[in-house]
């Protein structure tokens, strides 16, 4: 697909542009109205077309815990059986926690870890099924009440007796951003993955004692422009970072419902470093 088209559908779903104008420069770029309509179902996440992930080795449930201002939702996943584990917070894209975000805690619990997927629309009563009204929702939240929402998610689970009291997050796109704010924002944080997300304000990043592990999308240029700033603060205050672009793939390249975005093998790569960095950090506590 033309990467314009890629491109312009990026545009959309992090701005303000409505989905009226979105769809008149599809219109545009595709040729005709009738093309436009025909290439809509390749952009959008599909998650009937992607396979769920499912395991007999898991066990899930919803759950909330309090919130700045009420409870919070979430679904909790974890190895059956198992105790002193350690916990991973999963973040959302800016829609909500919707079935592909639910399948990816899902998919760290697999790997032997307490997984912690949160609904950051809580404060509206949960994530929609719109997602275009889930992404205006977003907007709507209040920055620093969200915030102290995902800290308070990252103290329950230190706090659950089946975990080890070791805590990590991965977060997705808006989910990327929200896990670097995390790193700057809880010094007990033991590792944050972001997947294409925005960096943290340079002048923050002396406050990160989590090691960072950061995957973008090579053809990502609106959220790969804030990485040499960020790379050279990291470095600068001798934080423990890894970032890894990957050539060719769009930004969202891990979310499978989305077809003309994602990307397999980088998706794996990608994941299995992930696994790799939360197994070397959130190991049982030594006792």
């Amino acid at each position: 697909m033309d990467q314009k088209i890629i491109n312009l559908y990026d545009e959309y779903t992090h701005s303000q542009l409505s989905r009226k104008d979105f769809m008149k420069k599809l219109a545009v770029l595709a040729g005709s109205t009738a093309l436009a309509m025909t290439i809509l179902p390749m952009l959008e996440n599909n998650y009937a077309a992607a396979a769920g992930f499912d395991s007999d080795d898991i066990e899930v449930e919803n759950i909330t815990y309090q919130g700045v201002e009420g409870e919070m939702k979430a679904v909790l996943a974890k190895p059956k059986g198992k105790k002193k584990l350690g916990c991973v917070l999963v973040i959302h894209e800016n829609r909500g926690l919707n079935p592909h975000i639910i399948d990816v805690t899902k998919r760290v619990a697999a790997e032997g870890f307490l997984a912690l997927g949160v609904d950051a629309l809580s404060p509206f009563g949960g994530t929609p099924a719109d997602e275009d009204k889930g992404r205006e929702w977003i907007g709507k939240l209040d920055p620093e009440k969200n915030l102290q929402n995902y800290l308070k998610g990252l103290d329950y689970l230190r706090n659950r007796k089946d975990g080890n009291g070791k805590v990590g997050c991965v977060g997705f796109c808006w989910g990327g951003g929200m896990a670097n704010k995390l790193a700057v924002n809880d010094p007990k944080l033991q590792a944050a993955v972001a997947y294409y997300g925005a960096q943290a304000n340079v002048a923050d990043v002396p406050k990160i004692k989590a090691s960072l592990l950061l995957h973008y999308g090579g053809l990502d240029e609106r959220i790969n422009a804030g990485i040499p700033a960020y790379e050279q603060a990291l470095k600068d205050n001798k934080i423990d970072y890894k970032i890894y672009i990957y050539d060719g793939v769009n930004h969202a390249f891990n979310n499978d419902t989305s077809p003309t975005r994602y990307n397999e093998a980088a998706a794996k790569l990608a994941w299995q470093r992930t696994i790799d960095l939360f197994k070397r950090k959130l190991a049982i506590l030594t006792r």
